[in-house]
């Protein structure tokens, strides 16, 4: 499939800013800052990463809202030049960067890597490529590679990406032998799972995105406006008790004025940068660790396990600052 899926979805007029002019930190600059955010990573027990489309264009694959990406040139009535289909499109440096930063702990013998959890707002599977474990992320507007049963709501990764958008029948049977119940799912049909515009979010991946960016120290935005809702507010959700809001884009955002430090520079340095020194090395993309490359169907679906069990941390998280908040005030009264 062409990376321009944009052309599968609805008619919707009300796309945001599009076109903004770009801005870039000096050298100086970007090298000051990637050490102030290093140091914020260190700092935090929590840190969630917010992507956008801005961390696919190295990989071929154009944005929506820059100065050369799809809605914007569409306005224009031009049409993007695409250097490469989804199938062809590999994880660029940023992607194999957050792999690192998450699995980093391994290496330094913490109790979790730097990184605890990624909410995207990108359809183009590359985080999927690249071998990040689905317990790390929530898909909020849904991943090209990923089949969806109507039937049991199973997600399954295609090999390819799907022919269809807009959660459509892909008109192919489950592949799935049994149900969360344990039972033979029978005439279940899979649809693909990206979302047109009057799409519910996923339930799972919404509300996991919610709980971490809630308790996050850390909210990193990388490579989005942040215009879209409710995904590009969810950075914000930290904020009330304390926690840190870091964008790293090269246009303006939407809530420019709301974070902590800006870095205008491209995200693949920016994580390169921070990566050299916070001591982690950043892999190289690996067919083998690649889901869309193995020979058997691999499930993609969130446990309501992990659901659950992390809804009583975040639970738990929201009384105690509750409690601490009371004493805070009694304290001053």
């Amino acid at each position: 499939m062409s990376c321009n899926y944009a052309d599968g979805l609805s008619a919707y007029d009300n796309k945001g800013i599009l076109g903004a002019p770009e801005s870039f930190d000096s050298d100086e600059d970007v090298a000051e800052k990637c050490q102030v955010l290093a140091d914020l990573i260190k700092k935090s027990g929590h840190v969630v990463l917010h992507t956008g489309a801005g961390i696919s264009t190295s990989a071929g694959i154009p944005d929506f809202r820059g100065p050369k990406g799809v809605w914007t040139l569409e306005e224009k009535g031009e049409k993007p030049d695409f250097n490469v289909s989804f199938d062809e499109a590999r994880p660029t440096k940023t992607h194999m960067a957050i792999i690192a930063l998450i699995e980093s702990g391994y290496v330094h013998l913490m109790e979790s890597g730097y990184v605890q959890y990624v909410i995207s707002q990108n359809i183009d599977g590359l985080h999927l490529k690249s071998g990040l474990d689905r317990k790390y992320i929530s898909e909020l507007h849904g991943n090209i590679y990923i089949e969806q049963c109507k039937k049991c709501r199973r997600q399954f990764v295609s090999p390819t990406a799907v022919e269809t958008v807009g959660q459509k029948s892909l008109q192919r049977a489950c592949k799935s032998s049994m149900d969360s119940k344990g039972r033979s799912c029978r005439y279940g049909i899979l649809y693909d799972n990206v979302l047109d515009w009057e799409h519910d979010l996923p339930e799972n991946d919404l509300e996991m995105g919610l709980m971490h960016s809630t308790v996050a120290d850390l909210n990193i935005a990388l490579g989005t406006t942040l215009q879209i809702v409710p995904s590009g507010d969810l950075p914000l959700k930290n904020l009330k008790r304390g926690g840190k809001f870091v964008i790293c884009n090269l246009q303006p955002t939407k809530h420019d004025k709301k974070a902590n430090l800006i870095v205008s520079s491209y995200v693949d340095v920016v994580l390169s940068k921070v990566c050299k020194l916070l001591g982690v090395e950043i892999p190289e993309y690996s067919e083998a660790a690649d889901p869309t490359k193995q020979s058997k169907p691999m499930e993609w679906t969130i446990p309501t396990s992990n659901v659950n069990t992390f809804h009583k941390q975040y639970n738990k998280y929201v009384k105690d600052s509750k409690i601490e908040s009371k004493a805070k005030k009694t304290k001053y009264t």
